[in-house]
């Protein structure tokens, strides 16, 4: 009967040995990765006057040896589509894409929805009221976080006309769409210590802007900027958390950029 015991003892050690192994090298619950980003492609909104995207096949089927192979060249401005403004772009002396540390690409995910307010204003500027709000609602934004403005802008890509909001979208005179306010950026800036801005427009300044007071309040402070920010829908007020990973472009004053989230 002892070596029995003794047996039992021995199955049940090792039973809770390999349980306690499974739990450790089962992989963790992710949550939900949503795709923040638009293709590139020839329908990809640009600001007016810069570069469009140009992709072209260079090889593309079989070669002599029997195998298969495809390649091709892109070229573009770095200001269009989904993208990043690096703080340099209105900035002089502040960081350009390579210099801003892999830490401040990543963090909570803290959607601002004024899409009834846009709806009815398409000049709408997002102020510090309407942030003192969300924070009566969901709480106050954390340090780090990057803040994305939701206007509902997104409904209207790729249409250039009404994206840009003008009839005559290749003069940046005639734009109008929804930004961040001068206010409520140096509000995120100074008193919230924001790591980015982002916007489901064309500009985290407001189309109808001429001296872009945003981006320069962004560029002094060496803050970065995401635009034309996709599927804003998908994510809650607070709780998920976001990644922007651009081209490392040497010198760049912006690039095109994978934004991905994960939410709980």
């Amino acid at each position: 009967m002892r070596k029995c015991d003794g047996f039992f003892r021995l199955t049940a050690l090792w039973a809770v040995f390999v349980a306690g192994l499974l739990v450790a090298c089962t992989p963790a619950r992710t949550g939900l990765l949503v795709d923040l980003t638009y293709p590139f492609g020839q329908d990809t909104i640009y600001w007016p006057h810069n570069k469009p995207f140009q992709w072209e096949r260079t090889d593309w089927g079989m070669t002599s040896g029997g195998y298969w192979y495809a390649s091709a060249t892109f070229s573009a401005s770095e200001h269009g589509g989904t993208h990043l403004d690096a703080p340099i772009h209105f900035g002089r002396g502040r960081r350009t894409v390579d210099q801003i540390p892999l830490e401040q690409l990543t963090g909570p995910a803290i959607v601002v929805d004024v899409r009834p307010r846009c709806e009815e204003q398409p000049d709408f500027e997002l102020t510090v009221e309407d942030l003192q709000a969300w924070e009566s609602r969901y709480g106050r934004i954390p340090d780090g976080a990057i803040v994305l403005m939701f206007s509902g802008w997104g409904q209207r890509w790729p249409d250039r006309q009404r994206y840009l909001g003008s009839q005559t979208s290749d003069d940046p005179l005639t734009l109008h769409f929804p930004g961040f306010s001068r206010e409520a950026a140096t509000f995120l800036v100074a008193q919230r210590a924001v790591r980015g801005l982002g916007i489901d427009t064309a500009s985290i300044d407001p189309g109808r802007s001429r001296d872009f007071p945003v981006h320069r309040v962004l560029g002094e402070a060496d803050v970065y900027a995401l635009e034309n920010v996709a599927s804003l829908e998908r994510l809650p007020p607070r709780g998920a958390t976001l990644w922007a990973l651009p081209i490392k472009i040497n010198g760049g004053t912006g690039s095109p950029v994978r934004i991905v989230a994960q939410v709980p």
